[in-house]
Order: structure tokens, then C-alpha cells, then sequence
């Protein structure tokens, strides 16, 4: 089975069907990642075979939000193992579970493939998307605790946001000021600089 006709079952059987309280964790979130994984490897001369795998990855990394966001990832993992266990070797399954599972905040991805998955998923953090973006996550955070404040948002991404680290060069290099730059927002917004 070829990457788009497995990408459009799984818009259709899990992605269109999120809730549509998830206002960040959605198709929508799917392509974004699936673009800047596809970027991030072409930046880094990622062999055709392993792109492939890395767009499985990218496709399949929040299906889990389908049950429940707790342990999402490895619920994708599941998911990914019940579309693609009959096309692709054990081997590739085991490189598309270890990006899948390198998204799980605190990220902490071992190789090549697992870092640029990492970076896609947050790449956000350091674009003029900043806002709007968390925005989208702000809202989705509410549906789960109403009482949730912008106080106490701006206070989860500053901490958030002092942990993170990007793990390619690329997002070093091209993301990682303007993080900061976002970063800054955030503290003013909440008066700590």
C-alpha cells in the first residue's frame, strides 16, 4: 500500500472522527507535522526509505487522541501496528513506533529519524504561528479542566518552553531564536522579565 492511500484511511477512519473538542490535537495538527517532518528530512538528506517511514510516523503520532489523550502515544503505536503490520517488516515498524514514542513530552529522541519527529511536532514554539497555535491548544486544555485561566497557561509554556530544546540543526538554527523571541512574550505577559 503506497503512503497516500494509507494517509487517506486514516483520515477518514480516525482523524475527520476526533472529537471536535480537540481543537489542537487534530487533522489539521496531523498535516502540520506531516509538512515540517517532510521539510526537516529534506534539510537533512534523509534517504527516500526512511522518509517514508517518517511520514507513517508523522501520520500516526496522535491517532491515539481517537480514546483518550492519556498515553496517546502508545495507543498510535497500536494503531499504527494494526494498518501497517502486513506491509512493513518488523524492523520498520520498531523505527516508526521509536518516532512516534520520541514525540511523548519530555521528548527525549535517540536518533536521526526520532529527533526530526520531535521538531515537527513542536516546530510551532519557534514560528509567528506561536499564538495562534497555542491558542488552539489553550482552548482544547479548557474543554479538559474549565477553570483552566490564561495565567495559568502563560505559566505552563513558560516552563514548557524553558525546558524544551530542539533537536536538529535546522531548528537550532532557525527556530531556536525566534522560541525566544515567543518566549519573551510569554514572560512579559505574565511580568517576570
Amino acid at each position: 500500500m503506497v503512503f497516500e492511500e494509507i494517509k487517506n484511511r486514516i483520515y477518514e477512519d480516525i482523524l475527520e472522527k476526533l472529537p471536535s473538542h480537540l481543537s489542537y490535537h487534530n487533522l489539521d495538527h496531523t498535516a502540520y507535522v506531516l509538512d515540517k517532518a517532510i521539510f526537516l528530512a529534506e534539510q537533512s538528506g534523509v534517504s527516500s526509505s526512511d522518509l517514508e517511514l517518517l511520514k507513517l510516523a508523522a501520520l500516526f503520532h496522535d491517532t491515539g487522541f481517537i480514546d483518550n489523550p492519556k498515553d496517546h502515544e502508545e495507543k498510535g503505536c497500536k494503531i499504527a501496528e494494526g494498518y501497517l503490520s502486513m506491509e512493513y517488516s518488523k524492523s520498520d515498524l520498531t523505527k516508526i513506533y521509536g518516532m512516534i514514542m520520541a514525540t511523548k513530552i519530555p521528548q527525549s529522541p535517540t536518533n536521526h529519524l526520532e529527533k526530526i519527529l520531535a521538531d515537527a511536532d513542536l516546530e510551532y514554539l519557534g514560528t509567528d504561528l506561536f499564538e495562534q497555535i497555542g491558542e488552539s491548544l489553550f482552548e482544547e486544555l479548557k474543554h479538559f479542566n474549565p477553570n483552566f485561566t490564561a495565567q495559568a497557561w502563560d505559566e505552563l509554556q513558560l516552563v514548557f518552553m524553558q525546558k524544551h530544546n530542539y533537536h536538529t540543526d535546522y531548528c537550532q538554527k532557525y527556530r531556536e531564536p525566534k522560541k525566544q523571541e515567543n518566549l519573551l512574550k510569554v514572560k512579559k505577559r505574565l511580568g517576570v522579565v
